[in-house]
């Protein structure tokens, strides 16, 4: 290991065991170890970019498709270029001043359907190279779901990634109320999260759930509470600087509205 990449791999692990320099804690989010997939080899930092990428890769295909990309082209350039992602040729010289993966992500897409593409020949799917597996059956029919809005290949791209977090955002809560035998109270209240308070029919949750009403208000308080908490650890993942958070929730919020 080089002196400059040890440099880089202390700096991760202090960051990785919450200090930093100054000793003060320090939350190592996704994005930061991506950050440092770009100057150093790392585990933590290859698991980081495929699960950003996994999360994230349906807005960069609802992209393309805007694109006017048919759906086959479609699927063969959004693998093309993540097979070149995550071969790290898009993470060398990454800056933490690039800011939000988000936007990076898309920056490094149009730049791979601008040039890269057409310098290089079609890797036909079920060929050599090893793919990210995605899944390209839903896909399709989930683009043709989005593509019903009226909207710009860029505030599509905004959209289904401001889907795909609150998708992910779910699924963590889902998961963690199941692991607290919580389940079936989540499956029921899962649907309010979202309504204004005076509108969540508070009594027909509570005769399927068996409970009083009151502990279905309790319930749901505490439910919503922890979204908002996911909600923003989930942002948080994706930027470098805890000061974005309030900004970028409101963006991809906002995405709903375009």
């Amino acid at each position: 290991m080089r002196g400059n990449d040890k440099e880089i791999q202390a700096w991760l692990n202090r960051r990785m065991n919450g200090k930093g320099a100054t000793g003060e804690l320090f939350q190592t989010t996704r994005w930061t170890v991506v950050l440092a997939a770009g100057r150093a080899e790392t585990p933590e930092a290859d698991v980081a970019l495929e699960k950003l990428c996994r999360t994230y890769w349906f807005p960069l295909y609802a992209y393309v498709r805007r694109r006017g990309h048919a759906k086959e082209d479609g699927e063969d350039l959004t693998q093309a270029f993540f097979e070149s992602f995550l071969a790290k040729n898009y993470l060398n010289g990454l800056c933490v001043e690039r800011g939000r993966f988000r936007a990076f992500l898309l920056a490094a897409l149009k730049h791979f359907l601008a040039n890269e593409w057409n310098k290089s020949q079609r890797q036909k799917r079920g060929g050599a190279v090893t793919h990210l597996s995605l899944d390209w059956q839903s896909a399709d029919s989930q683009f043709q779901v989005a593509a019903t809005m009226e909207q710009s290949p860029d505030q599509a791209y905004d959209r289904e990634w401001a889907a795909a977090l609150l998708g992910s955002v779910i699924q963590r809560l889902e998961e963690e109320c199941a692991a607290a035998g919580r389940g079936a109270q989540f499956a029921e209240l899962k649907g309010f999260l979202t309504m204004e308070k005076d509108a969540v029919p508070h009594a027909a949750a509570a005769a399927t759930l068996g409970i009083d009403e009151g502990t279905v208000r309790v319930a749901l308080h505490r439910l919503r509470r922890r979204y908002r908490e996911l909600l923003r650890d989930e942002i948080a993942q994706t930027i470098s600087s805890p000061c974005d958070v309030d900004e970028e929730m409101r963006a991809l919020l906002g995405a709903f509205k375009g």
